[in-house]
């Protein structure tokens, strides 16, 4: 845990009971602050209480006596309005805040050496993360990794200098982050997503912005017009900034399978499993930009690229029967991410699809069609994804995983190609049939087991 000294003595309200919310209470409760803790349901406030969390009734509260509303990522700040709590902190004139924003105060007011290099992006986020916090454990460095992967932030081990924290940011996060300082900032990408809480692209690009403005130096993947800009904006007035790109305009490169450095070759990345596709391509310019500005040599970063495991529900090959595999891409939760897996192979796509619908649904993808060998479509969207893929892509209407993942391995198989591919990429939330992308992903591959060993009498 990292205490958090910088409330000390000080009256401290937390609304938001989950993982973060309970971490953040507890952190502000070793570091001294009095805290009032609550959430709006009862499970969330029964979690606290058994935690040792003090309850406090915030809507019946006076709220004069706080220093700060901290409030979890997850509950709307500013859209489609304002949750009651910021309400009731803005017209007390106290501070809303989040757990990331805690610990930058607590790295700027006791350790402000300790490196910290944060990632954001529409997608991308948790693979590059990862990416980079497996780097460099693999070149013997310290590394703490958390934030919206993994642990929450304030779970973490306790400031020191030669501890680097590689922390993954949402919009959400870096909205409640008004002094996020890190040494290092990454931007992988901006595309149309939580409008629901931002209330339009300029809004929710200009959250994403806050993290390179307040970057010591940074790394900006410039493939869409807003990261272009923002590079563009900054560079300009002197930030030490490296892009990156598929383009050859960028100081690092992907092309192909091999990245480059100012036309240098650094490595290639096509036996690397777990980074196929050109998605991961531009997240690995990234990760290598950002190990460069905190200090690393090539051959402290290169053979440890190589080496990367990849992470669960991100293009995670979880099987194969004979010349087919199966893909668990459950956190593709919008139609960019699906697309992102729908380019990594040619042909003989067998796409799970389907869920809990985002705006636009899966129309953007029309380029890819000629891809997908068959969709299997279950969920809610399951009829306004049979109208998009009308014609020109065979569709199953399967209701539900089971029935999708069994027709699909059937189809894939008897199609007799030399590389077809069984692949869960939903293009939608999971909340229709699911608590979250995971839950959705282990079911996908508990079904895959069950088919690989009914077929293989394993």
């Amino acid at each position: 845990m990292i205490p958090i000294t910088t409330f000390s003595g000080l009256d401290v309200a937390v609304f938001g009971l989950g993982a973060s919310g309970n971490a953040t209470a507890l952190a502000l409760m070793a570091g001294g602050a009095r805290v009032a803790a609550w959430d709006d349901g009862e499970s969330g406030r029964a979690g606290a209480d058994k935690a040792g969390i003090p309850l406090v009734d915030l809507f019946r509260e006076d709220w004069a006596r706080f220093a700060a509303l901290i409030l979890a990522p997850g509950v709307p700040l500013t859209h489609p309005e304002p949750h009651w709590t910021v309400q009731k902190a803005e017209a007390a004139g106290i501070e809303v805040i989040g757990d990331i924003e805690l610990f930058c105060r607590e790295r700027a007011s006791l350790c402000p050496e300790a490196p910290f290099i944060a990632i954001t992006g529409t997608n991308g986020k948790s693979t590059t993360t990862a990416l980079i916090a497996h780097i460099l454990r693999q070149a013997g460095r310290d590394v703490q990794l958390g934030g919206n992967i993994g642990r929450a932030i304030l779970t973490l081990d306790p400031l020191t200098r030669d501890r680097v924290y590689v922390v993954e940011c949402s919009s959400f996060q870096i909205d409640l982050a008004p002094t996020i300082r890190p040494s290092v900032g990454v931007l992988l990408n901006i595309t149309p997503d939580h409008l629901d809480r931002h209330g339009t692209m300029t809004n929710y690009a200009g959250v994403k912005e806050r993290l390179i403005a307040g970057a010591d130096k940074a790394t900006v993947v410039i493939d869409d017009d807003w990261t272009r800009a923002i590079a563009e904006k900054y560079r300009s007035a002197g930030k030490d900034i490296l892009t990156a790109s598929t383009s050859d305009t960028a100081d690092i490169v992907f092309s192909g399978s091999r990245v480059f450095f100012r036309k240098e070759p650094v490595t290639d990345l096509a036996g690397v499993a777990a980074l196929r596709g050109r998605h991961n391509g531009e997240n690995a310019c990234a990760a290598y930009g950002a190990l460069r500005l905190a200090g690393l040599r090539d051959n402290e970063i290169v053979p440890h690229m190589l080496t990367y495991p990849g992470l669960a529900h991100r293009l995670e090959q979880i099987g194969r029967l004979g010349s087919t595999l199966f893909i668990n891409d459950s956190k593709a939760t919008n139609a960019e991410s699906t697309e992102k897996a729908l380019a990594t192979w040619p042909r003989g796509i067998h796409i799970i699809l389907g869920g809990k619908a985002k705006d636009g649904g899966i129309d953007t993808l029309r380029p890819y069609f000629p891809r997908i060998a068959k969709a299997y479509l279950i969920g809610a969207a399951t009829e306004a994804f049979a109208a998009t893929l009308g014609g020109d892509v065979p569709y199953e209407s399967c209701g539900t995983m089971d029935v999708a993942v069994a027709r699909a391995t059937h189809d894939a198989i008897a199609s007799g190609a030399e590389d077809s591919v069984v692949l869960l990429s939903p293009a939608c939330a999971s909340y229709d049939q699911y608590k979250n992308f995971e839950e959705r992903g282990e079911h996908f591959r508990r079904l895959v087991a069950e088919e690989i060993a009914l077929r293989t009498g394993s």
